[in-house]
């Protein structure tokens, strides 16, 4: 069977579908935004083959399953649509969720999640694939993405002298595709078997009327940024106090020392308004165990959920501290906890010399332990190791990224940029960022205590 793959004029879409069939590419990267053709590309590339080769196996991967059940199926029943193949030359198994063709070809759709069983992904490794698909790359680690790449080009490759491939498709994101494929491009060095493909919107001639109008008005600007206007280099600014590399190992630092006897600390940031939300963290030592987020919340049922995690843990309450402006000081009072106060001094210590032996001097105390912060994160001396959905370590990682100095060029006190801008960057309260900043509160402590004896 022969299938024509008709990009309606999208010239980005053909040259991705020209590497496709060609002997020498084995990893493609489709790095677009929203509306560029992404979804659309991955269904018709996959589909193409599996229609075309019997007895071939293609998987289709993402992050979540649900996202699969929601997005990815009506994307393939869509081209199916197109291309005029009905319901009798093809069935779905819901139960193992596969597409089969008559011409016994397989579409797996792997749901991407880690496992406590498989933790580092390795089931995907077995496979044997002809070829594959990881569609929002951006959302994946990298021993996720290695796993699934392992297990194509195992099946029916040499019978029908098909080349290995693997599809990504994604927003810009700040993670293994930005190192190894978006920042090699740019620089001329990437290997002759990858290739980056960047996609606008504009690359897509089948947009909806309005479509890139609505987009306009409701991202944020570092979302327009992105998903708009596909840049790579959303956070490239001098002013940025965390490595964007330091940023994504915050995840995956396992080496970080367990120590048997160390003590454990709860942080926590209280929403002030509608959309924001209440974070909560509970480390040992500089892990992060636990972290909770808590939508429409009241103070005294925050309160509770602090202090089971408090019982659980056995944390006492010098070793908890909370967010103390505005209604967080509720929490603070129900609590007897620590209170943090944005605006408070700066902790005197004997760390504030810097190595040439001048004061480091910080405008309040939530820059000062922003300052800590972005030391202990690029340093790799921190690990968040939080069982959490893709969303949150998400949000915490654009938090992190949002974390600036201003006036970084003049001689007076170091500051970070206001919460209200960072808000209105993200679109939303940097919680996770703020819960996990507080935690330098209690070294900040501890080398005060040093200093003043």
């Amino acid at each position: 069977m022969e299938v024509v793959f008709d990009t309606n004029g999208n010239t980005k879409q053909r040259e991705v579908a020209i590497l496709w069939n060609d002997t020498t590419t084995f990893d493609i990267v489709y790095g677009g935004s929203k509306g560029s053709g992404k979804s659309f590309l991955g269904c018709s590339l996959i589909l193409s083959y599996a229609l075309m080769y019997p007895e071939t196996h293609y998987f289709i991967a993402r992050k979540t399953g649900s996202d699969l059940r929601k997005f990815t199926i009506p994307s393939i029943h869509e081209v199916l649509g197109l291309w005029n193949i009905h319901d009798k030359m093809y069935k779905f198994n819901g139960q193992d969720n596969f597409f089969k063709f008559k011409n016994d070809s397989k579409i797996f759709l792997l749901d991407a999640k880690p496992t406590p069983s498989d933790p580092t992904y390795a089931r995907f490794g077995s496979m044997q694939m002809t070829r594959g698909w990881i569609e929002e790359a951006g959302e994946f680690e990298v021993e996720a993405k290695n796993n699934l790449a392992a297990s194509i080009g195992r099946w029916k490759n040499k019978e029908y002298n098909i080349t290995g491939k693997l599809l990504q498709t994604c927003n810009p994101a700040k993670n293994y595709l930005y190192k190894d494929y978006y920042k090699p491009h740019k620089e001329g060095r990437l290997a002759p078997h990858l290739k980056f493909v960047q996609a606008l919107p504009s690359d897509n001639k089948m947009l909806p009327q309005g479509y890139l109008e609505n987009l306009n008005l409701i991202l944020s600007p570092s979302e327009k940024e992105r998903l708009l206007y596909g840049n790579w280099e959303y956070d490239d600014d001098p002013s940025v106090l965390i490595d964007y590399e330091a940023i994504t190992d915050l995840f995956s630092n396992k080496f970080i020392a367990k120590n048997a006897s160390a003590k454990h600390y709860i942080t926590f940031d209280v929403a002030r308004y509608g959309r924001d939300s209440s974070v909560i963290m509970v480390w040992k030592d500089w892990e992060v165990i636990e972290c909770i987020e808590i939508k429409h919340n009241d103070i005294p049922s925050l309160a509770k959920k602090v202090d089971t995690l408090a019982k659980k843990y056995r944390v006492p309450a010098s070793r908890i501290i909370g967010d103390e402006d505005g209604v967080g000081g509720g929490c603070v009072d129900i609590l007897k906890c620590k209170g943090f106060t944005s605006n408070a001094r700066p902790i005197e210590t004997d760390s504030v010399k810097s190595i040439d032996g001048t004061v480091e001097n910080y405008a309040n105390l939530k820059s000062q332990c922003y300052f800590k912060l972005a030391d202990k994160i690029n340093n790799r001396e921190m690990f968040f190791n939080a069982p959490v959905d893709t969303s949150i370590t998400k949000r915490l990682s654009e938090d992190l990224e949002q974390v600036k100095q201003v006036n970084m060029d003049s001689d007076g006190k170091k500051r970070v940029i206001p919460k209200e801008d960072v808000k209105k960057l993200l679109g939303r309260s940097p919680d996770f960022s703020d819960a996990l900043m507080m935690r330098m509160y209690f070294t900040l402590k501890k080398e005060r205590a040093w200093f003043t004896i």
